[in-house]
């Protein structure tokens, strides 16, 4: 039987990696992002390597009505969506909970923790409807620890960690796994958006020490994912080696 994978956030970094792992296994996709052009260049390129199909929609998880026209949109046989990865979230700013910038705030709750909930509201009951499905949401090491400056982002990535337990209760009655996956430092785009496009900047955060790939994450989720029915797999924090927790790392 086919499989189908739907990533939200493809269009770069941990997403972009999931989608190509997930091709290697020979899952069909559904990717999902706000830029056009990578998001269907990512197609093009997995469909050139990989005996799968892919469809790509085109929207911002942050607009509830764009995820239920997107989702509506999906041909029947494409409705059967056997793994959710919730990737789609950023930080935005760095800075002290008293001259915190409220677009920022905003644009992380939003992203985070509402278009979590708008993705998968619309393909739970398609989960239901098929008696099966896998979600797996893309927390962070600041749902597990709050640190200096992270105010809002933490609290983001926390609200994450609880929906994760809420929704496994939830749904545990329906049959359908619920997992996260909490990545300590990833050197993907994530510095480059929370310091609003300074790669100077970011680039000074991964100096030092070998930090996680989206590669690593990628296949942490297909491990998840690829275990037999009766297993679920609730929690997964994923560090560098040399990154002990949300502030000690060992840099060169």
């Amino acid at each position: 039987m086919t499989k189908i994978a739907l990533i939200t956030g493809a269009t770069s970094g941990i997403g972009e990696a999931t989608a190509i792992e997930f091709a290697k296994h020979s899952y069909n996709l559904i990717i999902t992002g706000r830029r056009a052009g990578r998001l269907l260049e990512l197609a093009r390129k997995i469909t050139e390597e990989y005996d799968v199909q892919v469809q790509t929609l085109i929207f911002d998880v942050r607009v509830q009505a764009s995820v239920i026209e997107a989702i509506n949109s999906l041909p029947e046989d494409w409705r059967r969506i056997t793994v959710l990865v919730n990737n789609a979230g950023l930080a935005s700013g760095l800075d002290p909970i008293q001259s915190g910038n409220v677009d920022d705030w905003e644009k992380m709750i939003d992203t985070n923790v509402k278009g979590l909930l708008y993705v998968s509201k619309s393909i739970i009951p398609l989960m239901i409807a098929n008696k099966k499905g896998h979600i797996v949401n893309i927390s962070s090491i600041a749902g597990k620890e709050a640190y200096a400056n992270g105010n809002v982002y933490c609290a983001t990535k926390h609200a994450v960690e609880a929906l994760t337990k809420s929704m496994r209760i939830d749904l545990l009655k329906e049959g359908i796994r619920v997992s996260s996956v909490s990545p300590g430092m990833v050197d993907t785009e994530f510095s480059q958006v929370r310091f609003h496009g300074d790669a100077k900047r970011a680039e000074e955060v991964y100096k030092g020490f070998e930090p996680l790939h989206a590669e690593d994450i990628a296949e942490t989720i297909w491990f998840i994912a690829s275990r037999p029915a009766h297993v679920n797999i609730n929690d997964v924090l994923i560090m560098p080696t040399a990154q002990a927790s949300a502030v000690y790392v060992n840099k060169d």
